[in-house]
């Protein structure tokens, strides 16, 4: 049996719901946690308080995947290939500075490969990628309602317009890498 080579990333796509549904069909993923990171404001911030768009903080989410299984690399390539990343501050209807396309890394290794992806696929876009590459900073976990917020409301109006087809796109690009 070969060991776990547990690696963590952190990406924000607008809202958390939507990526972390993405996420949890991957394989290779141990554990997808929804929460804030990126900002400045004292303290754990609320759902509310993110919702403002004064906290600085961006909807991201950590993924805790299995290198041996998955890849760095394919984990950006399906973050990219899975929301807009052209929109500044924004992903469909949900707009603001907390809805930004973000990639945080957590060492020079991380920051090189979301570099070279963001460079690699800039090309397949009509317009300029947008998202930002930043160092991780304090992440804070989201409200328990947010968490499996897609396994716990499949029918809710917002999963079945918004999150679907997303989840359509995942099963259209990256067949190969769903459980």
């Amino acid at each position: 049996m070969t060991t776990k080579k547990l690696e963590v990333a952190t990406v924000g796509g607008g809202c958390f719901w939507c990526t972390e549904a993405v996420f949890n069909h991957v394989k290779g993923v141990e554990e997808v946690i929804s929460g804030y990171t990126g900002g400045n404001a004292p303290g754990k911030p609320t759902y509310r308080e993110i919702c403002s768009g004064l906290t600085g903080h961006a909807e991201v989410v950590k993924v805790t995947f299995d290198a041996n299984i998955i890849s760095y690399k394919d984990i950006l390539e399906i973050f990219m290939t899975t929301h807009d990343p052209t929109t500044l501050n924004r992903q469909g209807a949900d707009v603001g500075t907390q809805y930004r396309s973000v990639i945080y890394y957590y060492n020079d290794k991380q920051k090189e490969i979301a570099n070279r992806v963001l460079e690699e696929l800039n090309p397949l876009y009509s317009n300029q990628i947008v998202t930002e590459v930043s160092p991780m900073g304090i992440f804070y976990e989201a409200e328990k309602e947010h968490q499996e917020f897609y396994q716990n409301n499949p029918d809710y109006g917002y999963c079945t317009y918004v999150i679907d087809p997303k989840l359509n796109k995942l099963r259209q690009l990256h067949t190969d890498k769903l459980r």
